[in-house]
């Protein structure tokens, strides 16, 4: 395997940072390790949803360790596991191992729906895994069963115990609200997370897939601002909630700095002209932006016998052209594939 360094023309192409067309930094890499997932979210995945990535097709471990490490030689510093469940693939502690001893790598996360986070927040945390997001819809058990497709929300709380015992901070709960949802579970949610010390985002579900398309979106702005003032917070000041992970979210504190309700709203106010990140799919396949089709082969190119100056430079290309923004309001139906499918 040569080095991205190297160059049949003398040049260097991992001198050359992430930079797109845009002039945005591309320096977050998001890495779906499986599109299995053990629940059936309603605004996800239908529940007789059959049309997984075959697992001959994924990237192994060491594939994927090997497509990352160009990344990061080209100044990504920040990277997440994702899925699907991240939990659902084996060994997932060894990538993530190898992941965090990458030169380079400033933040590892990992996001998950916590059902088996119990078993094993103390080995993410040995392999260097330092912040989880973790999703919760709602504390109410029925509630839940009838969004997830399953009776597992104890196995959810437990796993936030088990991440806290850990040592996990912050720890993110990320609570999509749509048009339907209940304001007294989303109250009751900030209630939790301000007791718990947990940092609770609100999404805005965005137009994938037909599970995605069927939700109506709340504009979160008013509805964070609404819970805000209920709760007693204030807007976190300029620079709060800026520490690795903080993303495009809008925060509200209680007063000392730290963020505990964030807003995330790609449908009412995006932040497309501010997006750092792309995603790499369980079978290598790059994804430019969640709201488009534009994608590159880098698993199929690696199986085909690519040099890591081949995949560096088909990286670069990609980057360059990776679109200014996402379509989700004016061509709603655009993006047939789901979320579980490019990776959360």
């Amino acid at each position: 395997m040569d080095s991205p360094a190297a160059s049949s023309h003398g040049r260097d192409p991992a001198a050359r940072a992430l930079v797109d067309g845009f002039g945005r930094r591309i320096d977050y890499l998001r890495v779906s390790v499986t599109d299995r997932c053990d629940l059936r979210c309603s605004y996800c995945l239908p529940k007789d949803f059959k049309g997984f990535e075959t697992p001959a097709n994924w990237l192994t471990h060491a594939e994927m360790a090997r497509v990352i490490g160009l990344f990061v030689g080209l100044g990504v510093a920040k990277l997440r596991l994702t899925g699907g469940e991240p939990l659902l693939r084996r060994s997932l502690t060894d990538l993530a191992g190898a992941v965090s001893a990458m030169a380079g790598v400033t933040d590892l996360s990992v996001s998950t729906n916590g059902t088996r986070l119990a078993r094993h927040a103390l080995a993410l945390r040995a392999a260097g895994v330092t912040r989880l997001n973790i999703s919760l819809d709602t504390l109410d058990a029925n509630a839940f069963s009838q969004i997830t497709g399953r009776d597992c929300l104890a196995d959810v709380l437990a796993g936030l115990q088990a991440a806290r015992e850990a040592g996990f901070a912050p720890i993110k709960l990320n609570s999509v609200v749509h048009a339907a949802t209940p304001h007294a579970d989303v109250r009751r949610l900030l209630d939790y997370a301000v007791a718990q010390g947990f940092v609770l985002r609100l999404i805005e579900p965005m137009p994938m897939g037909a599970c995605g398309q069927g939700m109506r979106h709340a504009d979160l702005n008013a509805l964070g601002a609404v819970l805000a003032a209920e709760a007693g917070l204030v807007p976190a000041m300029p620079g709060a909630g800026t520490s690795p992970g903080a993303g495009p979210a809008r925060y509200w504190t209680l007063g000392h700095g730290a963020p505990v309700l964030g807003v995330i709203t790609p449908m009412s106010r995006h932040f497309c002209a501010s997006c750092n990140r792309v995603r790499l799919g369980v079978d290598g396949t790059l994804y430019l932006c969640l709201g488009q089709e534009d994608q590159v082969p880098l698993g199929r190119m690696l199986r085909a016998g690519a040099t890591d100056v081949d995949l560096t430079r088909a990286i670069l290309d990609g980057i360059a052209a990776k679109p200014e923004r996402h379509d989700f309001l004016g061509q709603p139906e655009r993006i047939v594939r789901f979320m579980a499918q490019t990776g959360g």
